[in-house]
């Protein structure tokens, strides 16, 4: 680089090719990348140039080497809620240098990128019982996490908690402190954030104002709290049961499905919509217990049953597997029929559940013949509940050794409607 310009990895830059100029932030070049120079966009968005295209990399701003410190001024007139983090976007910050994030585990930190939040309320307490990639998360972080939220919401002195985590697994979260939270006594909000804060489009602040009126709010659920629409309009506060990431990328990436949002969260106010649970004075209990041996099953045509001889050869104890339209999948007529399959494999003791492929809708094994054969079977038809909700239920049922003893308390608890998984009236939609 020192050939062409002296600055640094960190500067703000002109890089000049020979028909066009690029303004952005300059990157460390990874050493597999030598002949590169990366400029991060002011759209947020990191380009590459070829080092022999560039003429001249003029600097414009170096970078400030040391951070300025920040003070954050307590107000005893506004409410305390803690912040759980565990990783994501929303909990994460730009190095200019590496052109990567690194995590923000301070309130000083969320004071510099988010002040907006500190307006509402005092975030007095901070805790991090592990820092992953959603996707690298498990049942047993789902416990390190609920663990941490009851002592939380036993403490009169917090008045509600908001949990940060990475988006691609934040519904299977949602749905396993449903589970293992019992007796729920002020809010516990999800929030998440699609765009890092270093980008113009982030949906990291609203998302964030939006998590703080909810926890602070008469709303004692488990609940997911993000954009509602693609704008920086609002934001729905969703039922962790009733929820699910329904695209990649769009801010507003979470909808909930088979029944309607709790409430719309403006920056100064909140809108009911739906019933929910009140904030009460009993003591919230951990329910943590879950068996690991289940799995989640898509069904597809033409799939030979014989898959399941792999789950029961691993001692898997439960599967859910997604049906095909009201509930159906391979039976008679079929070149590969998967009745006399599911029927050897609860011969033998697991529980098979079915679930919808459809998201939207609920399964009806009353409505076409072959349906009703494979309830026949013992197949455990679970209306409504979003297949990922079911895998965790089913695991959380199975962790309870007296409930699993028994296939008739397995099915009434699978079908209990505990923490909204089940609605009896369908919504078009998730959106009001």
């Amino acid at each position: 680089m020192s050939e062409k310009t002296n600055a640094k990895p960190g500067d703000y830059v002109e890089i000049h090719l020979s028909k066009l100029i690029y303004e952005g932030v300059l990157l460390e070049t990874p050493e597999s990348e030598k002949g590169i120079v990366l400029l991060k966009l002011d759209s947020g968005y990191d380009i590459g140039f070829n080092r022999k295209d560039i003429l001249e990399i003029r600097l414009k701003k170096r970078a400030v080497e040391k951070e300025e410190k920040v003070e954050i001024k307590k107000n005893h007139e506004k409410p305390n809620v803690a912040l759980i983090i565990t990783g994501g976007t929303i909990a994460s910050r730009f190095d200019p240098k590496k052109g990567g994030v690194s995590p923000l585990t301070s309130p000083e930190d969320f004071f510099k990128f988010y002040p907006e939040l500190f307006q509402l309320v005092n975030v007095s307490k901070i805790e991090i019982p592990f820092m992953k990639f959603s996707e690298n998360m498990d049942f047993q972080d789902w416990q390190k996490l609920a663990k941490s939220v009851e002592k939380l919401l036993n403490n009169p002195e917090i008045k509600g908690i908001i949990i940060t985590q990475g988006t691609d697994t934040l519904h299977y979260t949602s749905a396993a402190l449903s589970f293992f939270l019992r007796n729920v006594n002020k809010p516990v909000v999800l929030t998440y954030s699609q765009r890092s804060s270093d980008r113009a489009s982030s949906d990291a602040n609203l998302n964030l104002q939006c998590a703080a009126l909810a926890a602070i709010s008469d709303i004692a659920e488990v609940m997911i709290v993000g954009h509602g629409t693609s704008n920086d309009d609002f934001c729905y506060a969703m039922p962790g049961t009733k929820t699910r990431k329904l695209h990649s990328s769009r801010r507003d990436a979470f909808h909930v499905v088979n029944s309607e949002p709790f409430a719309k969260i403006y920056p100064d106010k909140i809108i009911k919509i739906s019933d929910y649970k009140a904030r009460n004075p009993e003591k919230a209990k951990v329910d943590a217990v879950f068996e690991d041996k289940v799995a989640l099953l898509k069904f597809y045509p033409g799939q030979n049953p014989n898959i399941l001889d792999y789950y029961l050869k691993n001692k898997y104890k439960g599967i859910v597997i997604e049906f095909l339209g009201l509930g159906q999948i391979a039976a008679k007529g079929a070149s590969e029929s998967w009745i006399g399959k599911l029927k050897e494999v609860q011969a033998k003791g697991m529980i098979i559940c079915a679930a919808a492929q459809t998201i939207y809708g609920r399964l009806d094994p009353y409505v076409y013949s072959s349906a009703r054969e494979i309830l026949g079977t013992g197949v455990i038809y679970l209306e409504d509940m979003l297949s990922e909700v079911a895998f965790v239920k089913l695991g959380w049922v199975l962790g309870h050794k007296d409930w699993a003893k028994s296939k008739d308390k397995i099915r009434e608890k699978m079908l209990e409607n505990m923490s909204h998984e089940l609605n009896p009236r369908l919504e078009i939609d998730g959106s009001v």
